[in-house]
């Protein structure tokens, strides 16, 4: 249940041909330490890249993340992607309106993100593929640190 299905070591590692390989065509993408590091406002320009890319190769993407509405939001239209901020990840209910957005089958859906007990947990949790990347950067919020090292702890020698 919390082994991801793939990692990689940021979001724009990720090859888009394996994804269409694999038959993904949405996506649900973490924010924090995923695309930009903690308390960052700018995002990076290979993210901003990489999803431009998304979207011509027909990707859809659905922001989802347990940030305050304004900050997702910002960030969301920046990326010309939809957003579900306050999403209380690990739990299904986030993943699962993302998955409404999407308008797609489970086994089209991959959630992409940084942190083993929130995005890979509740992908898994609701039956979607699921890709750990590396956090951007080593700050976190207070109890995201306390996850991390058991995340350390059950991932070591699986990277």
């Amino acid at each position: 249940m919390l082994g991801p299905d793939r990692f990689a070591p940021r979001l724009h590692d990720v090859p888009h041909e394996e994804l269409e390989a694999a038959g993904i065509r949405g996506l649900i993408v973490d924010l924090d330490n995923t695309l930009l590091g903690f308390r960052e406002t700018e995002l990076g320009e290979e993210h901003i890249s990489w999803v431009a890319r998304a979207h011509d190769r027909g990707f859809r993407i659905v922001m989802l993340s347990n940030n305050q509405s304004g900050r997702v939001n910002l960030l969301a239209a920046q990326l010309q992607v939809e957003c579900i901020p306050n999403a209380l990840k690990p739990l299904p209910f986030g993943f699962l309106r993302a998955k409404r957005r999407l308008g797609m089958r489970r086994s089209e859906i991959a959630v992409v993100g940084d942190q083993l007990f929130t995005d890979v947990l509740g992908g898994k949790l609701c039956g979607l593929y699921t890709i750990l990347t590396e956090p951007i950067e080593g700050k976190d919020f207070p109890v995201t640190r306390f996850f991390r090292f058991f995340e350390r702890l059950m991932l070591r020698g699986r990277r």
